[in-house]
């Protein structure tokens, strides 16, 4: 705090005034750069000679705090001034001794960093009010955006519904996931597993391999319920046939999931500092896996951001030696995964420090890809969820569908990202045609 003076105003080294009109930029609350006129330290506030009820120096240190509080709302020094004076007179006039001045006086100062957070908030919301009126239907600025799809987030009852993996409360760095019997199909003793494709159940050695090679002999896709003369069919979409049928398709091993016992060592987004604009970032997320002797476990991940920039792709090596590929899952080959060394954890770090808590992460059925990378996410748009199937869960409608009855477009996974901006591209159609609506 600078010695005070009992001069009208505090003079100090000559400091050439700022031409008008031409602001300087101040710090403001989170972050947020706020334009006031440059402060010449020619001119301070001075209190004027008091009584003995309070000594002079404290209302001029107070006074001098007011001053520095209302430079960050006030157009002018002056104002300024004039403002931090009235309201340490009022501060006096309303005292009858020290203490009770102190206690008014921050209670003022309180008061006049609440009105700087508020006119901050002001600020931030006006911004992002008039890039909807700039931007138009065509294109949304990364604010107008990220405000825009609040309304697509998944409630916490849909996470739960689509099997979202959520914190265990009982213990850090666990997850739960519902609808999944915990350890379901395991036997320590014996080493069983339960195929998650054939549902046969077969035997693994201590470090997960098979002890006998068995071919599964499964159905790729869902049950469909069909209506026929007489009733209701389920048929495997697939391949049509009845359900109970054998299986049209064959691997050379059974494998597991491991959905009811890979639970461990989960990782959750964490909040950080609100930017100015109220953007905490936009992206659209994929991962492709394959079966280990773990699990399912992550081979790549993708993530794009609004303008449909790749800003992050790269392949991960599982920590289980790998049983199947499977291309339905995976774009990933052997020759891929040969060279490479970026680990589960490499992707976790990166993520965290690109994700926040608040972050809106876009995909497609996105329980899968949050549960191979071990990631735990509340703000969450997933277009199965926006595009629902008329049927209701469990159903799904696939991702090529969507991109076909809505973008008139035929969906080809190159195995390059493709998944993600399909993702982006569809929600960006979805905001669009609602903003449209609504203008009507």
């Amino acid at each position: 705090m600078v010695g005070v003076g009992r001069d009208r105003w505090r003079s100090v080294s000559p400091t050439p005034l700022p031409k008008q009109g031409h602001p300087e930029q101040y710090g403001g609350v989170g972050g947020c750069m706020v334009c006031f006129f440059k402060v010449s330290t020619r001119k301070r506030p001075c209190v004027p000679e008091s009584g003995s009820k309070v000594p002079f120096e404290t209302r001029q240190r107070y006074v001098s705090c007011f001053f520095a509080e209302c430079l960050k709302t006030c157009s002018t020094v002056h104002e300024a001034i004039h403002k931090a004076q009235l309201e340490e007179q009022s501060v006096y006039e309303h005292c009858s001794s020290k203490k009770m001045y102190l206690n008014f006086a921050v209670k003022t100062l309180k008061k006049l960093r609440d009105l700087l957070f508020i006119f901050v908030l002001i600020l931030r919301r006006l911004w992002v009010y008039l890039q909807h009126l700039v931007v138009g239907f065509l294109a949304f600025t990364d604010g107008a955006l990220y405000e825009l799809l609040k309304d697509y987030l998944l409630t916490e009852e849909q996470l739960n519904e689509n099997n979202f993996p959520r914190p265990n409360p009982e213990k850090n760095g666990s997850a739960i996931l519902t609808g999944v019997v915990k350890n379901a199909g395991y036997d320590g003793k014996s080493f069983k597993r339960v195929c998650c494709r054939c549902g046969e159940v077969y035997t693994v050695t201590s470090s997960g391999e098979h002890r006998r090679k068995e071919e599964c002999n499964y159905h790729s896709g869902r049950v469909l319920e069909q209506r026929v003369p007489g009733g209701m069919e389920k048929r495997y979409r697939c391949c049509e046939r009845i359900v109970g049928s054998s299986g049209c398709q064959i691997a050379k091993l059974h494998v597991h999931d491991g959905r009811s016992n890979k639970l461990e060592g989960f990782m959750k987004t964490l909040p950080k500092s609100p930017p100015f604009d109220g953007n905490y970032g936009v992206y659209a997320l994929d991962c492709e896996t394959c079966y280990t002797t773990h699990g399912l476990e992550l081979t790549r991940v993708t993530v794009v951001d609004a303008k449909l920039q790749v800003v992050y792709d790269t392949f991960v090596k599982p920590d289980g030696k790998v049983v199947d590929y499977d291309i339905r899952l995976s774009g990933a080959k052997e020759d891929d995964l040969k060279n490479t060394t970026t680990s589960l954890r490499d992707v976790q770090a990166v993520l965290l420090n690109l994700f926040s808590a608040d972050t809106i992460v876009i995909g497609h059925s996105l329980e899968n890809g949050l549960f191979t990378l071990k990631l735990i996410h509340d703000t969450v748009v997933d277009t199965s969820v926006v595009f629902p199937h008329r049927l209701g869960l469990p159903h799904k409608r696939p991702l090529a569908s969507l991109m076909a009855d809505y973008l008139r477009r035929i969906h080809q996974d190159d195995g390059k990202s493709s998944d993600a901006i399909a993702c982006m591209e569809l929600i960006l159609w979805k905001v669009k045609e609602d903003n449209k609506k609504r203008k009507r």
